[in-house]
C-alpha cells in the first residue's frame, strides 16, 4: 500500500525550530491545487526526483513553513503566491502522479501527505469561529487565532473500505461485491464511505453497505487501516459475509455498478498503493486476511 515504504521513514512530528538548509526539499501547490513537480525523470534506482530543493531557486521562497521528514531529507511548504518557479518544474494533478510509472511509491506518499498538510494550511488562514486571520502555534503543530484562541489541529476523515463475501458451496464459487463510483477513479472498488458523528466503525460498514447496495452483513471482521492523505482520509478495511438476500438494489446517485464478481472475475487495479485493492488482490487469490 501506499505507505508501506520500509526501509524510508516518516518522521512526521512537528519540529518547531526545523531551518531550511540548500538541500531542503520544498513542496509549492498553486491555486488550482496542483503541485510543482520535476519534468523528467532522474532515476536513482526506484525513486524518481520530485520535488525541487531550496537551492534551485532564484530568487528564494521568503515563507516556508516545515511539514515532515522523509528519512534525512526534510520537506518545507513554500506559501509565496508569486514564487519563481525553477527551470525544468511544472505544476501536476496530484492523482496524475499516481498513474506514473517513473514516480515511486514513497514519492507519491510524499505527495499525498504534503497535500493534506498544505490543504489544512490553505484552508485555515481565517478563523472559523471570528473571522480574523489565524497564526501558526509556536508550540506544536497547529493553527491559533489570536483574536479568540481557537485552535485548529490537522484534519483526519475515519472512512471504511468494505470488502462483502457472499459465500458459496465451495471457496471457488464466493463472491465478492464490487462496485464503480458515478465520479473519481473508473477502476472497480469495494463499499465505502465516511464515519457519521456518534457512529462507530463498525456501524458505519452496516449503514454504507445497506445504503449505497440494500445488502444486510454480518460477521465483520478489521483487517488493516490506511491513512490517504489528498482527501484527509484514514481509511480502515473490514471483511463481512453478506446475511440473507443477495439481491443488489444499487443507490444511483452513488455508484455506477454494483455487482458480485467471483474469484477468476476480479479485474484488479493497475497499481498496488491503495487498501481496495490490497483486499481484492486476497479474495481473488483465494487468501485469508490476517
Amino acid at each position: 500500500m501506499i505507505q508501506d515504504i520500509f526501509p524510508h521513514v516518516l518522521k512526521n512530528a512537528y519540529v518547531l525550530d526545523a531551518v531550511a538548509d540548500e538541500n531542503a526539499l520544498i513542496v509549492i501547490f498553486n491555486k488550482a491545487g496542483e503541485i510543482l513537480v520535476k519534468k523528467d525523470p532522474e532515476v536513482d534506482g526506484t525513486n524518481r526526483k520530485v520535488f525541487p530543493r531550496l537551492s534551485e531557486f532564484n530568487p528564494r521562497p521568503s515563507k516556508l513553513t516545515y511539514l515532515y521528514s522523509m528519512d534525512e531529507d526534510k520537506f518545507f511548504l513554500a506559501q509565496d503566491e508569486s514564487v519563481s518557479i525553477p527551470e525544468d518544474y511544472f505544476y501536476s494533478k496530484v492523482r496524475a502522479l499516481r498513474a506514473q510509472k517513473d514516480v515511486a511509491k514513497k514519492s507519491i506518499f510524499e505527495v499525498f501527505t504534503a497535500k493534506q498538510l498544505a490543504s489544512w494550511y490553505t484552508n485555515n488562514k481565517f478563523c472559523g469561529r471570528c473571522g480574523c486571520l489565524t497564526e501558526h502555534s509556536t508550540k506544536e503543530r497547529a493553527i491559533v487565532c489570536p483574536s479568540c484562541g481557537y485552535t485548529i489541529y490537522p484534519r483526519v476523515v475515519p472512512a471504511v473500505i468494505t470488502a462483502v463475501i457472499s459465500r458459496g458451496e465451495t471457496p471457488d464459487k464466493d463472491r465478492i461485491l464490487l462496485t464503480k463510483y458515478n465520479s473519481g477513479i473508473s477502476y472497480y472498488a469495494l463499499v465505502a464511505g465516511f464515519t457519521e458523528i456518534g457512529e462507530t466503525l463498525e456501524q458505519t460498514v452496516a449503514r454504507e453497505v445497506m445504503e449505497e447496495t440494500g445488502i444486510k452483513v454480518k460477521n465483520l471482521r478489521y483487517y488493516k487501516s490506511q491513512p490517504w492523505g489528498v482527501v484527509d482520509d484514514l481509511l480502515a478495511g473490514f471483511f463481512c459475509e453478506a446475511d440473507g438476500d443477495l439481491t443488489i438494489n444499487r443507490d444511483e446517485s452513488e455508484l455506477a455498478v454494483a455487482e458480485w464478481k467471483y474469484r477468476d472475475e476480479v479485474v484488479l487495479q493497475p497499481d498496488q498503493l491503495s487498501l481496495t485493492n490490497e483486499m481484492m488482490t486476497i479474495f481473488k487469490n483465494g487468501e485469508e486476511p490476517r
